[in-house]
């Protein structure tokens, strides 16, 4: 989420009506982001949404905040779609309108074309999808993780890593003061104690010969007429000393992407290292990139080359993901006007340290009375991550994966205060809870997949992880 990535300059709030007062900036030195980051990642309320590294053209920006003044969380969501917001006042059912309501509506200050001026940060779990569509019984949940978590960050230090300029962002002069305050103190303090160690093998929920079934039953459905795509995925667990911070500096090295996020919610930690934008929403343009088609890098120059022309030729992967932006121009045309939806791009090959993809982009304006995180409502979760048509997806994801997704292929997100939002799809993601850490991993299934290629597809997105978390026993 280059907060991650830029769009056209943004100078005004969407709602100018409803601005009360401008925000607050001021240059400061640029320092390195993990190197900051590290002095408060043990810190309840720590967010870093991060570039994953300059490298990545579309990903300039980083955000880094703490000390929210207010947070809350979704610790679980019932079979019947229900739940309560902890920290907010009485019971709210729709955390999506609490977020709106949070927001403190500021005009940019014209000096700088940032993407944050303080606002809300935080995840949305995959699993606050019964609360919008009904669903059939949800799988159990892998650990106590909360589903969702967000903060109100009154100010952040933004940096933008390419041009190598930092700054101080409020939502109001007196808040610009407490983050000089903020900052100094950060600079001053020691870096957080990395060490972590997995202390147990990995545990997979469902074994090859499941997860083959599962896609040789996802196929029957197709079959029989009940859907043309969904998206299986399979869980991995093991235990772990140390601190979560340990994890995500290493992953991060490893795995660099361009829409990586820390945060730490005092009740666990969240490590993703996505490559998938999910929402985008720019002065009343809205935006979506979704993934959908996988080859593996290479080991040789022309090994890697010969699996990126494969991917770019492949029939089947190009009509999967064209499937997924159908379904996609169907989720913003609730929320846009009509005759604005159209494809930017198709079949774009985008390159990560552990796989190819195929990456398509669509584009909307929103109609006049929607607000942006309606239209993330409206499209949550992502159809990349679901299958088609969706509520029938979800309902066979339920069914047939052992564990439930906690906030994997749920979305990363911050909502500034002068109106941009922006998230990510949370794939590429570890949940640490308690002892313990948990990942997924797994690919779209369709008419014409071959159940062993599928499982292997899934190992190859998530070996990199399991690996690079394994060598810090060594």
């Amino acid at each position: 989420m280059s907060p991650w990535n830029r769009s056209p300059p943004l100078m005004h709030p969407y709602y100018p009506e409803q601005a009360n007062a401008a925000a607050s900036i001021q240059a400061v030195d640029f320092r390195s982001s993990e190197l900051r980051f590290s002095r408060i990642a043990a810190d309840p309320g720590a967010v870093w949404l991060d570039s994953g590294n300059a490298s990545f053209d579309r990903a300039n920006y980083e955000i880094i905040a703490s000390r929210p003044s207010q947070s809350y969380l979704v610790d679980a969501v019932a079979a019947d779609g229900s739940y309560t917001i902890i920290g907010a006042a009485g019971e709210r059912s729709d955390i999506f309108a609490h977020i709106h309501q949070l927001r403190q509506p500021r005009v940019a200050p014209g000096i700088a074309d940032l993407p944050f001026y303080g606002g809300v940060l935080g995840y949305l779990g995959y699993d606050l999808n019964r609360s919008l569509e009904r669903l059939g019984p949800p799988p159990p949940r892998p650990g106590p993780f909360p589903i969702a978590w967000l903060g109100y960050y009154p100010w952040a230090l933004v940096q933008n890593i390419a041009r190598r300029q930092a700054w101080l962002v409020a939502d109001s002069p007196g808040s610009l003061e407490l983050a000089r305050a903020w900052l100094l103190a950060l600079d001053q303090r020691s870096p957080a104690d990395c060490r972590f160690r997995l202390a147990s093998d990995w545990f997979a929920s469902s074994d090859a010969r499941q997860y083959q079934q599962s896609v040789s039953d996802i196929q029957g459905l197709i079959l029989a007429g009940d859907c043309y795509q969904v998206n299986l995925a399979q869980h991995f667990m093991a235990a772990y000393s140390g601190h979560p911070w340990g994890a995500y500096r290493h992953l991060r090295a490893q795995l660099p992407a361009p829409f990586s996020a820390y945060i730490n919610t005092g009740k666990g930690c969240l490590l993703s290292h996505s490559p998938e934008r999910f929402i985008c929403i720019d002065n009343r343009h809205i935006t979506t990139s979704p993934i959908k088609g996988t080859r593996p890098r290479g080991q040789s120059a022309e090994e890697d080359a010969r699996y990126a022309r494969e991917l770019l030729d492949s029939a089947k992967d190009r009509a999967e993901n064209l499937m997924i932006v159908d379904l996609l121009r169907n989720d913003l045309g609730r929320s846009c006007k009509p005759g604005s939806i159209a494809a930017d791009t198709l079949f774009t090959l985008e390159s990560y340290a552990n796989v190819h993809h195929l990456v398509s982009t669509i584009h909307g304006e929103l109609r006049g009375e929607v607000t942006p995180i309606e239209a993330l409502r409206s499209a949550f979760p992502g159809g990349s991550i679901t299958g088609a048509p969706k509520i029938r997806a979800m309902d066979i994801i339920n069914a047939l994966e052992p564990v439930s997704r906690s906030a994997y292929c749920g979305s990363v997100f911050y909502y500034s205060n002068h109106g941009r939002l922006d998230s990510s799809i949370a794939i590429r993601s570890v949940v640490a809870d308690g002892n313990k850490v948990h990942c997924w991993g797994g690919g779209g299934i369709v008419a014409d997949s071959h159940p062993q290629h599928e499982y292997a597809e899934s190992l190859t997105k998530i070996a990199i992880l399991l690996r690079a978390l394994s060598q810090l026993n060594t």
